[in-house]
């Protein structure tokens, strides 16, 4: 049992690990004016945002997997149907999923929920704005 809790939390560490790689870094001010570095994606759409940041847990078709972890399918989703929801799960995270908005601008956020909710078999044709986003940060 150890070892494959082991492996599953090495599985975890390395997909982590590939995502934040792939964020530039920015020197952005706090609050307080002080600088501090963060991590920041640099895709500019959702596709791209998904393809390179999504697709590694969830699959380039959206439909998850099952293994070192569980990947939950984002295909034909009812969950998605509240945008607010996705929105939620990027910014929070939820179960083994990181809290990766934190890593994306509202416009990021938006376009990638609006990009899964349009793909993979869904049709919700209420789209998440950049300013929803914003206000549940």
């Amino acid at each position: 049992m150890k070892k494959k809790t082991l492996s599953l939390v090495m599985a975890s560490l390395s997909a982590i690990g590939a995502i934040t790689a792939s964020a530039t870094a920015q020197t952005v001010a706090d609050a307080d004016g002080a600088f501090m570095t963060s991590s920041r994606f640099s895709e500019t759409d959702g596709e791209s945002m998904y393809k390179h940041v999504c697709a590694g847990c969830h699959m380039p078709d959206g439909k998850g997997s099952t293994g070192a972890g569980f990947y939950p399918s984002l295909s034909q989703s009812e969950r998605l149907e509240a945008g607010g929801y996705p929105v939620y799960v990027l910014m929070e995270g939820l179960n083994g999923m990181p809290p990766l908005g934190r890593m994306m601008t509202d416009d990021q956020v938006a376009d990638v929920v609006n990009y899964v909710r349009t793909h993979f078999g869904n049709k919700y044709k209420d789209p998440v704005a950049a300013a929803d986003v914003a206000a549940l940060r």
